[in-house]
């Protein structure tokens, strides 16, 4: 089956200039953690220097973590969870671009 997106972020060093602009050029809202509300895909606005990652769904993040490897990708961080978040781990595929899994179970993240 091939692996859904169910999650993205954005990332910029003015979390506060973030929220505003998503706000008034999309209507996005956020929550104080930064959650979005409007996009049409889970989502998070965060204060870091600027990037962007998808995270795909996947049933287990080391094994999918073990084929980006052997396909020429990099692991950035191998899978770890975020108690009662979920269950995640990020990689670099071969032109670089920083993406991360998501462990999913039935259609639904794992939530340890």
């Amino acid at each position: 089956m091939p692996a859904p997106i169910v999650f993205f972020d954005i990332a910029g060093p003015d979390g506060a200039q973030q929220k505003a602009f998503y706000s008034e050029v999309f209507g996005w809202n956020t929550d104080a953690m930064g959650n979005i509300d409007g996009a049409g895909l889970m989502g998070a606005l965060r204060q870091d220097p600027a990037a962007k990652v998808l995270y795909l769904g996947v049933p287990d993040v080391t094994a999918a973590l073990k084929q980006v490897e052997a396909s020429g990708g990099k692991t950035v961080m191998p899978r770890f969870e975020v108690r009662g978040v979920v269950v995640i781990g990020l990689f670099n595929d071969p032109a670089g671009n920083t993406m991360g899994l998501v462990e999913m179970k039935d259609g639904k993240p794992v939530i340890p």
